[in-house]
């Protein structure tokens, strides 16, 4: 049983990223907004989140084999989770650009708050996590820049 819990918090990231990747990606319209300066090509993006999601799940994984769960960990990483899903979906399927924008703030703070808690508490799981933070910061930028120009 320990293995298929230490393989359900490693996976989930990735596979359900995986699954919205797969349920946007016929309203990807990405390369048809006029998009900021520093706006990366479209192929880095899977590139990207597919290791953030790996990372993800690695210092999840990591966490919960050697730290006592702490409640509010599990709570913030399944919510920011949620959240970053969710994201997709809102600017890409139903085209809520500003809705975008203030989710894109909800989970960066999210994940602020969350790479705190791993700093605080298992220091591995914070470093495993800090391209996460800055790609958000940068993912915040360019949703705002996004809906500002188009």
């Amino acid at each position: 049983m320990k293995i298929i819990k230490q393989f359900f918090y490693l996976l989930l990231p990735i596979f359900l990223g995986t699954i919205i990747g797969l349920i946007i990606n016929p309203y990807i319209d990405y390369n048809s907004f006029v998009k900021p300066f520093l706006a990366p090509p479209s192929v880095l993006f899977p590139i990207m989140w597919s290791i953030i999601y790996i990372l993800l799940g690695t210092s999840y994984l990591l966490y919960k084999n050697n730290k006592p769960s702490f409640p509010l960990i599990d709570k913030i990483y399944y919510l920011s989770l949620i959240i970053n899903l969710s994201w997709s979906i809102f600017f890409f399927i139903f085209k809520w650009y500003f809705f975008t924008i203030i989710v894109t703030i909800i989970l960066l703070l999210l994940v602020i708050y969350l790479l705190y808690l791993f700093y605080k508490y298992y220091r591995p799981a914070f470093y495993l996590n800090i391209l996460y933070g800055l790609w958000l910061i940068f993912a915040t930028y360019l949703t705002i820049g996004i809906y500002i120009l188009n």
